[in-house]
Protein backbone atom coordinates (compact mmCIF):
# COMPACT_ATOMS: atom_id res chain seq x y z
CA UNK A 1 0.00 0.00 0.00
CA UNK A 2 1.51 3.39 -0.98
CA UNK A 3 2.61 5.60 1.88
CA UNK A 4 0.40 8.65 2.51
CA UNK A 5 1.98 12.08 2.20
CA UNK A 6 2.36 13.86 5.57
CA UNK A 7 -0.64 15.90 6.58
CA UNK A 8 -0.44 19.69 6.82
CA UNK A 9 -1.78 21.06 10.11
CA UNK A 10 -2.20 24.65 11.31
CA UNK A 11 -2.19 25.21 15.08
CA UNK A 12 -4.00 28.43 16.01
CA UNK A 13 -3.02 29.10 19.62
CA UNK A 14 -1.83 32.32 21.29
CA UNK A 15 -0.03 30.64 24.23
CA UNK A 16 3.36 29.83 22.74
CA UNK A 17 4.17 27.02 25.15
CA UNK A 18 0.94 25.17 24.37
CA UNK A 19 1.35 25.72 20.64
CA UNK A 20 4.85 24.20 20.81
CA UNK A 21 3.58 21.20 22.79
CA UNK A 22 0.78 20.51 20.27
CA UNK A 23 3.20 20.95 17.36
CA UNK A 24 5.72 18.59 18.96
CA UNK A 25 3.16 15.80 19.36
CA UNK A 26 1.85 16.22 15.81
CA UNK A 27 5.29 16.47 14.21
CA UNK A 28 6.32 13.36 16.15
CA UNK A 29 3.47 11.54 14.36
CA UNK A 30 4.90 12.57 10.99
CA UNK A 31 2.76 15.65 10.23
CA UNK A 32 3.85 19.08 8.95
CA UNK A 33 2.83 21.81 11.39
CA UNK A 34 2.55 25.60 11.15
CA UNK A 35 1.65 27.88 14.07
CA UNK A 36 -0.44 31.07 14.10
CA UNK A 37 -0.85 33.07 17.31
CA UNK A 38 -3.69 35.31 16.10
CA UNK A 39 -6.87 34.95 14.09
CA UNK A 40 -5.78 37.33 11.33
CA UNK A 41 -2.45 35.51 10.92
CA UNK A 42 -4.28 32.19 10.68
CA UNK A 43 -6.68 33.58 8.09
CA UNK A 44 -3.82 34.80 5.91
CA UNK A 45 -1.95 31.50 6.11
CA UNK A 46 -5.08 29.51 5.23
CA UNK A 47 -5.75 31.77 2.24
CA UNK A 48 -2.15 31.46 1.03
CA UNK A 49 -2.21 27.66 1.39
CA UNK A 50 -5.48 27.36 -0.55
CA UNK A 51 -4.23 29.69 -3.28
CA UNK A 52 -1.14 27.50 -3.66
CA UNK A 53 -3.33 24.42 -4.05
CA UNK A 54 -2.11 22.97 -0.77
CA UNK A 55 -4.91 23.54 1.76
CA UNK A 56 -4.39 22.48 5.35
CA UNK A 57 -5.75 19.06 6.22
CA UNK A 58 -6.51 20.09 9.79
CA UNK A 59 -6.80 23.37 11.69
CA UNK A 60 -6.43 23.11 15.50
CA UNK A 61 -8.33 26.20 16.65
CA UNK A 62 -8.21 27.74 20.14
CA UNK A 63 -11.43 29.61 20.97
CA UNK A 64 -9.76 32.29 23.12
CA UNK A 65 -7.60 34.33 20.73
CA UNK A 66 -6.18 37.79 21.47
CA UNK A 67 -7.82 39.48 18.47
CA UNK A 68 -11.11 37.57 18.18
CA UNK A 69 -13.41 34.90 19.52
CA UNK A 70 -12.67 31.52 17.92
CA UNK A 71 -16.34 30.73 17.17
CA UNK A 72 -16.82 34.12 15.52
CA UNK A 73 -13.62 33.57 13.54
CA UNK A 74 -14.89 30.18 12.34
CA UNK A 75 -18.31 31.62 11.44
CA UNK A 76 -16.53 34.23 9.32
CA UNK A 77 -14.85 31.51 7.23
CA UNK A 78 -17.76 29.30 6.09
CA UNK A 79 -15.76 27.73 3.26
CA UNK A 80 -13.01 26.47 5.57
CA UNK A 81 -14.87 23.41 6.87
CA UNK A 82 -15.56 22.19 3.32
CA UNK A 83 -11.86 21.59 2.60
CA UNK A 84 -10.28 21.32 6.05
CA UNK A 85 -11.04 19.42 9.23
CA UNK A 86 -11.43 21.93 12.07
CA UNK A 87 -10.77 20.74 15.63
CA UNK A 88 -11.80 23.29 18.23
CA UNK A 89 -9.74 23.48 21.46
CA UNK A 90 -10.78 25.47 24.52
CA UNK A 91 -10.63 25.56 28.29
CA UNK A 92 -14.36 26.19 28.29
CA UNK A 93 -16.02 22.77 28.18
CA UNK A 94 -19.62 23.97 28.15
CA UNK A 95 -22.17 22.11 26.02
CA UNK A 96 -23.24 25.42 24.48
CA UNK A 97 -19.75 26.10 23.10
CA UNK A 98 -19.49 22.54 21.82
CA UNK A 99 -22.82 22.73 20.03
CA UNK A 100 -21.89 26.11 18.56
CA UNK A 101 -18.66 24.72 17.14
CA UNK A 102 -20.32 21.63 15.65
CA UNK A 103 -23.07 23.71 14.05
CA UNK A 104 -20.39 25.71 12.29
CA UNK A 105 -18.98 22.51 10.84
CA UNK A 106 -16.17 21.70 13.27
CA UNK A 107 -15.07 18.07 13.11
CA UNK A 108 -14.53 17.68 16.86
CA UNK A 109 -14.36 19.62 20.12
CA UNK A 110 -11.53 19.11 22.62
CA UNK A 111 -11.18 20.51 26.15
CA UNK A 112 -7.87 21.60 27.67
CA UNK A 113 -5.66 20.11 28.97
CA UNK A 114 -5.21 17.75 26.01
CA UNK A 115 -3.92 14.25 26.43
CA UNK A 116 -1.41 13.51 23.63
CA UNK A 117 -3.24 10.28 22.69
CA UNK A 118 -6.56 12.13 22.39
CA UNK A 119 -4.98 14.88 20.26
CA UNK A 120 -3.28 12.44 17.88
CA UNK A 121 -6.34 10.18 17.55
CA UNK A 122 -8.69 13.08 16.81
CA UNK A 123 -6.26 14.67 14.36
CA UNK A 124 -5.68 11.32 12.62
CA UNK A 125 -9.42 10.72 12.22
CA UNK A 126 -9.95 14.24 10.86
CA UNK A 127 -7.10 13.78 8.38
CA UNK A 128 -8.48 10.45 7.16
CA UNK A 129 -11.95 11.93 6.77
CA UNK A 130 -10.69 14.88 4.73
CA UNK A 131 -8.59 12.63 2.48
CA UNK A 132 -11.56 10.36 1.79
CA UNK A 133 -13.73 13.39 1.04
CA UNK A 134 -11.15 14.76 -1.40
CA UNK A 135 -10.89 11.40 -3.15
CA UNK A 136 -14.67 11.35 -3.56
CA UNK A 137 -14.56 14.90 -4.95
CA UNK A 138 -11.87 13.89 -7.44
CA UNK A 139 -13.89 10.86 -8.59
CA UNK A 140 -17.00 12.98 -8.95
CA UNK A 141 -15.10 15.64 -10.87
CA UNK A 142 -13.61 13.08 -13.23
CA UNK A 143 -16.99 11.44 -13.80
CA UNK A 144 -18.92 14.70 -14.13
CA UNK A 145 -20.37 15.39 -17.55
CA UNK A 146 -20.17 18.77 -19.27
CA UNK A 147 -23.53 18.17 -20.89
CA UNK A 148 -26.24 15.62 -21.49
CA UNK A 149 -29.04 15.24 -24.05
CA UNK A 150 -29.15 18.93 -25.02
CA UNK A 151 -28.13 20.33 -21.63
CA UNK A 152 -24.89 22.22 -21.00
CA UNK A 153 -23.36 22.27 -17.51
CA UNK A 154 -21.29 20.23 -15.09
CA UNK A 155 -22.55 21.58 -11.73
CA UNK A 156 -23.57 19.13 -9.03
CA UNK A 157 -27.18 20.23 -9.46
CA UNK A 158 -27.13 19.27 -13.14
CA UNK A 159 -25.29 15.99 -12.50
CA UNK A 160 -28.24 15.10 -10.27
CA UNK A 161 -30.64 15.97 -13.09
CA UNK A 162 -28.67 13.88 -15.59
CA UNK A 163 -28.72 10.85 -13.31
CA UNK A 164 -32.44 11.26 -12.63
CA UNK A 165 -33.22 11.43 -16.36
CA UNK A 166 -31.25 8.25 -17.00
CA UNK A 167 -33.01 6.50 -14.13
CA UNK A 168 -36.57 7.34 -15.24
CA UNK A 169 -36.08 7.21 -19.01
CA UNK A 170 -37.35 3.66 -19.58
CA UNK A 171 -40.04 3.73 -16.93
CA UNK A 172 -43.68 3.97 -17.98
CA UNK A 173 -44.46 6.17 -14.97
CA UNK A 174 -45.50 9.77 -15.52
CA UNK A 175 -42.91 12.44 -14.72
CA UNK A 176 -43.77 15.86 -13.28
CA UNK A 177 -41.07 18.41 -14.11
CA UNK A 178 -41.11 21.55 -11.98
CA UNK A 179 -38.91 24.63 -11.88
CA UNK A 180 -38.83 28.32 -12.64
CA UNK A 181 -39.54 29.64 -16.10
CA UNK A 182 -36.56 29.25 -18.41
CA UNK A 183 -34.83 26.43 -16.51
CA UNK A 184 -35.22 23.93 -19.36
CA UNK A 185 -38.27 21.87 -18.42
CA UNK A 186 -39.10 21.01 -22.04
CA UNK A 187 -35.45 20.15 -22.68
CA UNK A 188 -35.69 17.76 -19.71
CA UNK A 189 -38.81 16.17 -21.17
CA UNK A 190 -37.11 15.70 -24.55
CA UNK A 191 -34.03 14.29 -22.82
CA UNK A 192 -36.17 11.69 -21.05
CA UNK A 193 -37.77 10.79 -24.38
CA UNK A 194 -34.45 10.62 -26.26
CA UNK A 195 -32.86 8.46 -23.56
CA UNK A 196 -35.77 6.00 -23.58
CA UNK A 197 -36.79 3.09 -25.79
CA UNK A 198 -39.44 5.41 -27.25
CA UNK A 199 -36.84 7.69 -28.83
CA UNK A 200 -37.65 6.48 -32.36
CA UNK A 201 -41.31 7.42 -31.93
CA UNK A 202 -42.79 10.96 -31.83
CA UNK A 203 -42.27 13.53 -29.09
CA UNK A 204 -45.33 15.79 -29.06
CA UNK A 205 -45.46 18.93 -26.91
CA UNK A 206 -48.61 20.83 -25.97
CA UNK A 207 -48.60 24.14 -24.07
CA UNK A 208 -51.79 23.96 -22.01
CA UNK A 209 -51.76 27.69 -21.29
CA UNK A 210 -51.22 28.88 -24.86
CA UNK A 211 -54.32 27.21 -26.32
CA UNK A 212 -57.81 28.61 -25.62
CA UNK A 213 -59.87 26.49 -23.26
CA UNK A 214 -62.50 25.57 -25.86
CA UNK A 215 -59.84 24.25 -28.25
CA UNK A 216 -57.48 22.48 -25.84
CA UNK A 217 -59.55 19.29 -25.61
CA UNK A 218 -59.62 19.05 -29.39
CA UNK A 219 -55.87 19.70 -29.61
CA UNK A 220 -55.22 17.04 -27.02
CA UNK A 221 -57.68 14.29 -27.92
CA UNK A 222 -58.72 15.20 -31.48
CA UNK A 223 -62.16 15.72 -33.05
CA UNK A 224 -64.40 14.49 -35.82
CA UNK A 225 -65.42 16.57 -38.79
CA UNK A 226 -68.45 18.70 -37.92
CA UNK A 227 -68.08 18.19 -34.16
CA UNK A 228 -68.14 21.98 -33.68
CA UNK A 229 -68.02 25.14 -35.74
CA UNK A 230 -64.73 25.21 -37.61
CA UNK A 231 -64.17 21.45 -37.44
CA UNK A 232 -63.90 21.05 -41.21
CA UNK A 233 -61.94 17.79 -41.08
CA UNK A 234 -61.07 14.94 -38.75
CA UNK A 235 -58.17 15.65 -36.40
CA UNK A 236 -56.33 12.87 -34.56
CA UNK A 237 -55.08 15.03 -31.65
CA UNK A 238 -51.74 15.18 -29.86
CA UNK A 239 -52.28 11.99 -27.84
CA UNK A 240 -52.88 9.98 -31.02
CA UNK A 241 -49.98 11.68 -32.80
CA UNK A 242 -47.71 10.67 -29.91
CA UNK A 243 -48.79 7.01 -30.01
CA UNK A 244 -45.77 4.87 -29.15
CA UNK A 245 -43.82 7.95 -28.05
CA UNK A 246 -44.05 10.73 -25.49
CA UNK A 247 -46.70 13.39 -24.84
CA UNK A 248 -45.40 16.48 -23.05
CA UNK A 249 -47.97 18.72 -21.38
CA UNK A 250 -46.35 22.03 -20.51
CA UNK A 251 -47.92 24.53 -18.10
CA UNK A 252 -50.27 21.80 -16.88
CA UNK A 253 -51.50 23.94 -13.99
CA UNK A 254 -53.14 26.28 -16.52
CA UNK A 255 -55.56 23.52 -17.61
CA UNK A 256 -59.19 24.08 -16.64
CA UNK A 257 -60.74 21.76 -14.06
CA UNK A 258 -63.27 20.28 -16.52
CA UNK A 259 -60.53 19.12 -18.84
CA UNK A 260 -58.48 17.87 -15.90
CA UNK A 261 -61.21 15.25 -15.32
CA UNK A 262 -60.88 13.99 -18.90
CA UNK A 263 -57.08 13.96 -18.67
CA UNK A 264 -57.28 11.88 -15.49
CA UNK A 265 -59.56 9.37 -17.20
CA UNK A 266 -57.15 9.15 -20.13
CA UNK A 267 -54.21 8.51 -17.80
CA UNK A 268 -56.12 5.80 -15.93
CA UNK A 269 -57.49 3.97 -18.97
CA UNK A 270 -55.03 4.72 -21.79
CA UNK A 271 -58.07 5.52 -23.96
CA UNK A 272 -58.90 8.75 -25.76
CA UNK A 273 -62.26 9.92 -27.04
CA UNK A 274 -62.31 12.50 -29.80
CA UNK A 275 -64.68 15.44 -29.57
CA UNK A 276 -67.86 14.40 -31.41
CA UNK A 277 -67.12 10.67 -31.12
CA UNK A 278 -68.66 8.04 -28.83
CA UNK A 279 -65.95 5.44 -29.50
CA UNK A 280 -62.90 5.28 -27.19
CA UNK A 281 -59.56 4.57 -28.86
CA UNK A 282 -56.50 3.05 -27.19
CA UNK A 283 -53.13 4.85 -27.38
CA UNK A 284 -49.72 4.01 -25.95
CA UNK A 285 -48.00 7.17 -24.75
CA UNK A 286 -45.60 8.14 -21.98
CA UNK A 287 -46.87 11.33 -20.34
CA UNK A 288 -44.53 14.01 -19.01
CA UNK A 289 -45.91 17.27 -17.68
CA UNK A 290 -44.36 20.48 -16.39
CA UNK A 291 -45.19 23.69 -14.59
CA UNK A 292 -43.35 26.72 -13.27
CA UNK A 293 -45.84 27.01 -10.43
CA UNK A 294 -46.07 25.11 -7.15
CA UNK A 295 -48.47 22.25 -7.96
CA UNK A 296 -49.09 21.48 -4.27
CA UNK A 297 -50.14 25.11 -3.73
CA UNK A 298 -52.44 24.92 -6.77
CA UNK A 299 -54.05 21.81 -5.30
CA UNK A 300 -54.51 23.53 -1.94
CA UNK A 301 -56.11 26.53 -3.70
CA UNK A 302 -58.55 24.27 -5.54
CA UNK A 303 -57.20 25.12 -8.99
CA UNK A 304 -55.74 21.68 -9.64
CA UNK A 305 -57.30 18.32 -8.88
CA UNK A 306 -55.57 16.42 -6.10
CA UNK A 307 -56.20 13.02 -7.70
CA UNK A 308 -54.73 14.24 -11.00
CA UNK A 309 -51.70 15.69 -9.21
CA UNK A 310 -50.88 12.39 -7.53
CA UNK A 311 -51.46 10.54 -10.80
CA UNK A 312 -49.05 12.84 -12.63
CA UNK A 313 -46.40 13.29 -9.92
CA UNK A 314 -45.35 9.64 -9.74
CA UNK A 315 -41.77 10.76 -10.47
CA UNK A 316 -41.01 14.41 -9.60
CA UNK A 317 -38.05 16.16 -11.27
CA UNK A 318 -37.01 19.60 -10.05
CA UNK A 319 -35.00 21.75 -12.47
CA UNK A 320 -32.48 23.98 -10.65
CA UNK A 321 -32.47 27.73 -11.31
CA UNK A 322 -29.42 29.11 -13.10
CA UNK A 323 -28.31 31.05 -10.01
CA UNK A 324 -27.77 27.69 -8.23
CA UNK A 325 -25.64 26.21 -11.01
CA UNK A 326 -22.34 28.01 -10.31
CA UNK A 327 -19.89 28.08 -13.22
CA UNK A 328 -22.52 26.59 -15.55
CA UNK A 329 -23.55 30.15 -16.40
CA UNK A 330 -20.16 30.75 -18.03
CA UNK A 331 -20.24 27.39 -19.86
CA UNK A 332 -23.70 28.20 -21.20
CA UNK A 333 -22.69 31.73 -22.18
CA UNK A 334 -19.71 30.40 -24.13
CA UNK A 335 -21.88 27.77 -25.84
CA UNK A 336 -24.44 30.42 -26.82
CA UNK A 337 -21.66 32.76 -27.97
CA UNK A 338 -20.23 30.09 -30.26
CA UNK A 339 -23.65 29.12 -31.62
CA UNK A 340 -24.90 32.63 -32.33
CA UNK A 341 -21.55 33.80 -33.73
CA UNK A 342 -21.75 30.99 -36.28
CA UNK A 343 -25.31 31.99 -37.16
CA UNK A 344 -24.29 35.63 -37.63
CA UNK A 345 -21.07 34.84 -39.49
CA UNK A 346 -18.92 36.50 -36.82
CA UNK A 347 -15.92 35.48 -34.74
CA UNK A 348 -15.48 36.17 -31.03
CA UNK A 349 -12.68 35.63 -28.55
CA UNK A 350 -13.38 33.60 -25.38
CA UNK A 351 -15.30 35.46 -22.68
CA UNK A 352 -12.97 37.72 -20.67
CA UNK A 353 -12.50 37.89 -16.91
CA UNK A 354 -14.64 41.02 -16.37
CA UNK A 355 -17.64 39.64 -18.23
CA UNK A 356 -17.15 36.25 -16.58
CA UNK A 357 -17.34 37.93 -13.16
CA UNK A 358 -20.48 39.81 -14.16
CA UNK A 359 -22.13 36.65 -15.48
CA UNK A 360 -21.36 34.80 -12.26
CA UNK A 361 -22.68 37.63 -10.07
CA UNK A 362 -26.05 37.82 -11.84
CA UNK A 363 -29.23 36.53 -10.22
CA UNK A 364 -30.71 35.44 -13.60
CA UNK A 365 -34.43 35.42 -12.71
CA UNK A 366 -35.16 34.46 -16.33
CA UNK A 367 -32.71 31.57 -16.03
CA UNK A 368 -31.17 29.95 -19.12
CA UNK A 369 -33.70 31.56 -21.45
CA UNK A 370 -32.68 35.00 -20.21
CA UNK A 371 -28.99 34.20 -20.62
CA UNK A 372 -29.64 32.90 -24.12
CA UNK A 373 -31.32 36.14 -25.16
CA UNK A 374 -28.62 38.28 -23.54
CA UNK A 375 -25.94 36.42 -25.50
CA UNK A 376 -27.92 36.53 -28.74
CA UNK A 377 -28.35 40.30 -28.42
CA UNK A 378 -24.67 40.73 -27.57
CA UNK A 379 -23.59 38.82 -30.67
CA UNK A 380 -25.93 40.78 -32.91
CA UNK A 381 -24.93 44.16 -31.47
CA UNK A 382 -21.17 43.59 -31.21
CA UNK A 383 -18.81 43.61 -34.22
CA UNK A 384 -16.38 41.32 -32.34
CA UNK A 385 -13.98 39.81 -31.78
CA UNK A 386 -13.92 41.00 -28.13
CA UNK A 387 -17.14 40.87 -26.14
CA UNK A 388 -17.09 43.54 -23.43
CA UNK A 389 -19.41 44.75 -20.68
CA UNK A 390 -20.14 47.81 -22.82
CA UNK A 391 -21.95 45.49 -25.22
CA UNK A 392 -24.53 44.86 -22.52
CA UNK A 393 -25.05 48.50 -21.61
CA UNK A 394 -28.53 48.46 -23.17
CA UNK A 395 -29.83 45.79 -20.77
CA UNK A 396 -28.96 43.89 -17.65
CA UNK A 397 -26.58 40.94 -17.62
CA UNK A 398 -28.57 38.94 -15.09
CA UNK A 399 -30.50 41.04 -12.60
CA UNK A 400 -28.44 42.09 -9.60
CA UNK A 401 -29.62 41.89 -6.00
CA UNK A 402 -32.65 39.78 -6.83
CA UNK A 403 -34.17 42.18 -9.36
CA UNK A 404 -35.98 40.76 -12.34
CA UNK A 405 -33.97 41.03 -15.55
CA UNK A 406 -35.06 42.96 -18.59
CA UNK A 407 -33.96 41.47 -21.88
CA UNK A 408 -34.61 42.87 -25.30
CA UNK A 409 -36.24 46.16 -24.21
CA UNK A 410 -33.38 48.31 -22.96
CA UNK A 411 -35.45 51.44 -22.45
CA UNK A 412 -37.56 49.77 -19.76
CA UNK A 413 -35.97 50.19 -16.31
CA UNK A 414 -36.15 47.11 -14.08
CA UNK A 415 -39.64 45.72 -14.87
CA UNK A 416 -41.69 44.03 -12.19
CA UNK A 417 -40.13 46.12 -9.43
CA UNK A 418 -41.73 49.55 -9.70
CA UNK A 419 -43.76 51.54 -12.17
CA UNK A 420 -41.69 53.67 -14.55
CA UNK A 421 -41.91 57.38 -13.92
CA UNK A 422 -43.79 59.70 -16.25
CA UNK A 423 -40.46 60.86 -17.64
CA UNK A 424 -39.42 57.25 -18.28
CA UNK A 425 -42.73 56.55 -20.03
CA UNK A 426 -42.10 59.51 -22.32
CA UNK A 427 -38.94 57.87 -23.62
CA UNK A 428 -40.32 54.33 -23.93
CA UNK A 429 -41.43 52.70 -27.14
CA UNK A 430 -44.98 51.39 -27.46
CA UNK A 431 -43.65 47.85 -27.42
CA UNK A 432 -41.78 48.50 -24.17
CA UNK A 433 -44.88 50.03 -22.53
CA UNK A 434 -46.97 47.05 -23.64
CA UNK A 435 -44.41 44.69 -22.23
CA UNK A 436 -44.31 46.48 -18.89
CA UNK A 437 -48.12 46.36 -18.66
CA UNK A 438 -48.22 42.63 -19.41
CA UNK A 439 -45.43 41.73 -16.97
CA UNK A 440 -47.13 43.82 -14.27
CA UNK A 441 -50.45 42.03 -14.91
CA UNK A 442 -48.75 38.64 -14.66
CA UNK A 443 -47.15 39.68 -11.36
CA UNK A 444 -50.56 40.78 -10.00
CA UNK A 445 -52.01 37.42 -11.08
CA UNK A 446 -49.35 35.54 -9.10
CA UNK A 447 -47.77 34.21 -12.28
CA UNK A 448 -50.96 32.94 -13.95
CA UNK A 449 -50.89 33.92 -17.61
CA UNK A 450 -54.52 32.91 -18.03
CA UNK A 451 -55.68 35.28 -15.26
CA UNK A 452 -53.41 38.05 -16.54
CA UNK A 453 -54.83 37.65 -20.04
CA UNK A 454 -58.38 37.89 -18.70
CA UNK A 455 -57.52 41.04 -16.74
CA UNK A 456 -55.99 42.63 -19.85
CA UNK A 457 -58.83 41.60 -22.15
CA UNK A 458 -56.58 39.34 -24.22
CA UNK A 459 -56.77 35.68 -25.08
CA UNK A 460 -54.18 33.49 -23.32
CA UNK A 461 -52.76 32.46 -26.69
CA UNK A 462 -52.08 36.11 -27.58
CA UNK A 463 -50.31 36.62 -24.27
CA UNK A 464 -48.18 33.53 -24.79
CA UNK A 465 -47.22 34.56 -28.31
CA UNK A 466 -46.07 37.96 -27.06
CA UNK A 467 -43.99 36.40 -24.28
CA UNK A 468 -42.50 33.88 -26.69
CA UNK A 469 -41.40 36.75 -28.91
CA UNK A 470 -39.75 38.52 -25.97
CA UNK A 471 -38.26 35.60 -24.15
CA UNK A 472 -37.61 33.09 -26.90
CA UNK A 473 -40.06 30.66 -25.28
CA UNK A 474 -40.28 27.27 -26.93
CA UNK A 475 -36.72 27.36 -28.27
CA UNK A 476 -34.78 24.14 -27.82
CA UNK A 477 -31.77 26.32 -27.10
CA UNK A 478 -32.97 26.77 -23.51
CA UNK A 479 -30.68 24.01 -22.29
Amino acid sequence: MPQQAPARILVVEDIASLAMVYAGHLEGAGHLVDIAERGDVARNRIAAASAAGMPYDVVLLDLQLPDCDGLEWLAGMPGLVTETGVIVVTADGSIKRAIGAMRLGAYDFLVKPLAPERLLTTAGNAIERRRLAREVQIVRKLSARDGFQGFVGRSNAMQTVYRAIESVADSKATVFVTGESGTGKEVAAEAIHNASRRSKRPFIAINCGAIPENLLESELFGHLKGAFTGAIENRPGAARDADGGTLFLDEICEMELKLQVKLLRFLQTGMIQRVGSSRPEPVDVRVICATNRDPAAEVAAGRFREDLFYRLAVIPLEMPPLRDRGDDVVMLAEAFLERFAAQEGKRFDPIGADLRTRLLSGNWPGNVRELQNVMRRAVVMSPGPVLTLATFAGGSVGAQDGQRAQVGAPVLPVPGVSEPSAEAFAHMTLDAIERWAIEAAIARADGSLRKAAHALGLSPSTLYRKRERWLGQGSADAA
